[in-house]
């Protein structure tokens, strides 16, 4: 018989949104983190300020999970957040399967949305499929979507159309934010 200390752990990525912009929904990570171990997940660590976070589990199901660590964290600190959880391996697949890093040159401004729930993507083709020139949109694998704002995200006409779209159902991060994610989560991933 093969217990849960036999199994082999997975690493996870924990996407909140909407925390720590300007003065609402404050979390600090360290209470990030606390929540996170609390729920028996391990190897917890956080990147930026802004909630980002990294674990290992042997339990599957990332749905399951997100909606875990919302209701924890809305419990302990109060917060009411969406939280999206994308395993290391897809958050590789989005970095290999750019569509956009040849035409964006400042990762800033080059930004990856993850759906909540894949099947609302169908809320994306009509967006996906107009021009929006000089911005660019391509639909990822599953839930990501590629989102490329030369002018800057306030100033995106694109992100108004996919906001007013999806709503909470979307979380997105910079380019930049991805590749420190990807390493940090392949970081964990190492013997």
């Amino acid at each position: 018989m093969t217990s849960s200390r036999d199994k082999a752990k997975t690493v996870f990525v924990a996407l909140l949104r909407g925390i720590n912009v300007g003065n609402a929904k404050r979390v600090s990570m360290t209470a990030l983190r606390a929540c996170i171990e609390e729920l028996g997940y391990s190897d917890v660590r956080t990147l930026l300020n802004s909630g980002n976070a990294v674990f290992s589990s042997v339990q599957g199901g990332t749905e399951e999970m997100a909606r875990r660590i919302e209701e924890k964290i809305r419990a302990t600190l109060g917060v009411i957040s969406r939280i999206t959880v994308l395993t290391a391996e897809e958050l590789s697949e989005v970095v290999t399967h750019n569509p956009l890093k040849k035409v964006a040159d400042n990762p800033s401004r080059l930004l990856v949305g993850v759906l909540a729930n894949p099947a609302d993507r169908k809320k994306l083709l009509e967006i996906s499929a107009a021009s929006w020139e000089p911005e660019r949109i391509a639909l990822g694998k599953s839930r990501i979507l590629f989102m490329w704002m030369p002018a800057g995200v306030i100033e995106s006409k694109l992100n108004v159309a996919v906001s007013k779209a999806m709503g909470d159902a979307i979380t997105s991060r910079n380019w930049a934010t991805i590749l420190k994610l990807e390493a940090l989560a392949h970081a964990r991933e190492d013997p």
